[in-house]
């Protein structure tokens, strides 16, 4: 075997390796307050406009009408007077599955393209990258997997 050969195969291993462990590490449970899921519920976005430019005549921004009753949202002011604080939590009516860990990342991630959409007009993509396609490598994948989860979990 070749040095890097050897060299893919590690890399390989070491990602598949974070894959599994993450994918075994026990989920809290729901309402313990883990940083994921706070207690309340309610997950938040910071948005560059007033109040009224959030949700203008209560009216529900387009990634988080696809929630529909499902979800309440809630604008303020943002602590230090830095715009708004735009909020939003599955209401305590709904099923325990439709607040599972899945859809509370989807939910997550509709915050933030609302809020991109209320900041500048549009969502901002990462794909297709602006150099073209990524070379079909094992590690190549793996930035494409966590590009996709991106939104969901944290930022990149």
């Amino acid at each position: 075997m070749t040095p890097r050969l050897v060299g893919a195969a590690v890399v390989v291993a070491a990602a598949s390796a974070v894959v599994l462990a993450r994918r075994r590490r026990p989920r809290s449970a729901p309402g313990t307050g883990a940083a994921s899921a706070p207690r309340s519920g309610w997950l938040a976005v910071t948005v560059a406009r007033d109040v009224d430019d959030v949700l203008p005549a209560g009216r529900t921004p387009g990634p988080l009408a696809r929630f529909g009753d499902a979800v309440e949202l809630e604008a303020r002011i943002a602590p230090g007077d830095k715009g708004t604080e735009l909020r939003a939590r599955f209401r305590q009516g709904a099923s325990r599955a439709a607040a599972g860990d899945r859809d509370r990342g989807r939910l997550r991630a509709a915050l933030r393209e609302a809020k991109q959409l209320i900041e500048v007009g549009e969502v901002l993509r990462v794909d297709p990258v602006p150099h073209g396609r990524r070379t079909a490598t094992p590690t190549g994948a793996l930035v494409e997997l966590a590009t996709a989860r991106s939104n969901e979990e944290g930022t990149l």
